[in-house]
């Protein structure tokens, strides 16, 4: 088994690092500095960390305003409330201005699944990837985590970086190149192209392998940038395998299903299936169990591939 970290964890590391680096590197939190590790950050650097309160909408205006004055603040809550909520304030204050604020989803995705259904974000995704001068950055694990937060910090405008709460297995290698809207080819393929986003990269590499066993040649691309999505990337091995599916934990709607979807029916229509959670809402339970009630699991993608192939599916 793989070893296992909370994203969270990872991007902890990689906000204290940064800020013993640059002291223009601020936080801000609504009052879950401990559940968002920031906690951290205050306990090194207490001078540049403030708790806005349980106030999205002020937290991500107090953010714009820092900005301004020239900080890099780092905005911090969970992925539900503050994208809901502050939706508004980041589409003015952070977008339309263009102000260089880095927006930070926390409790993202099933990792909030104990918290209730509705604390889970499963749309977030699309909201952000809707707004105008907005990146959205969904890494697989702690790992790539670290190297999403200092690629974030660097990068000149806004930011949304989505985060989760509970240790994923690590799937991704601290040597791997990281660049804000390439994708990354794990696998080479022939027959059908999975794309993945986020912690599903560990049910995509395990559904691969064994399409492998199963004869079906299964090219693998990781999407850590949601927007800008590289379109060439999919472009390319759409064209090989003209077969696609896209798997994420996130609802179809407006996420990585639909950007590919976008990207394909322009540029290179193939043969596609996507996987994420449907025209739903969470409900409350384990990680674990949620993802088994959504179907995010190598064997939906293997499933999916051999329906998409026209072969005939065992159970």
């Amino acid at each position: 088994m793989a070893n296992q970290e909370a994203p969270r964890k990872g991007f902890a590391d990689a906000l204290i690092r940064l800020g013993e680096k640059h002291d223009n590197l601020v936080v801000l939190d609504a009052d879950c500095a401990k559940s968002n590790m920031t906690n951290l950050y205050k306990n090194r650097f207490p001078e540049r960390f403030f708790n806005i309160g349980i106030s999205e909408c002020d937290l991500v205006g107090t953010a714009a305003g820092m900005a301004v004055a020239g900080k890099v603040p780092f905005a911090n809550a969970y992925a539900n409330f503050l994208t809901g909520r502050a939706f508004d304030q980041m589409r003015i204050s952070v977008c339309y201005s263009n102000n260089n604020v880095k927006i930070v989803g926390h409790n993202a995705g099933t990792s909030a699944a104990q918290e209730g259904a509705t604390h889970l974000p499963l749309e977030d995704i699309s909201l952000m990837r809707s707004l105008p001068r907005m990146t959205v950055i969904v890494p697989a694990d702690a790992v790539e985590m670290e190297k999403a937060v200092e690629a974030a910090y660097y990068h000149e405008g806004p930011i949304y970086l989505r985060v989760g709460k509970l240790p994923v297995p690590i799937v991704t290698k601290k040597e791997e190149p990281f660049k804000i809207g390439k994708a990354i080819k794990y696998r080479e393929g022939s027959d059908i192209t999975i794309i993945s986003t986020g912690i599903m990269l560990d049910e995509s590499l395990k559904a691969a392998g064994e399409l492998e066993k199963q004869g079906v040649s299964a090219e693998l691309l990781h999407i850590h940038t949601i927007k800008p999505i590289d379109k060439e990337a999919i472009i390319v091995s759409a064209a090989k395998t003209k077969h696609v599916i896209t798997v994420e934990e996130h609802s179809i709607i407006g996420g990585l299903g639909s950007a590919v979807a976008e990207v394909l029916s322009e540029n290179q229509p193939a043969k596609l299936r996507r996987i994420g959670t449907n025209d739903r809402f969470g409900v409350s339970g384990k990680m674990d169990e949620l993802l088994d009630l959504f179907e995010l699991r190598a064997h939906r993608i293997i499933s999916t591939a051999n329906e998409l192939l026209g072969h005939r599916v065992t159970s």
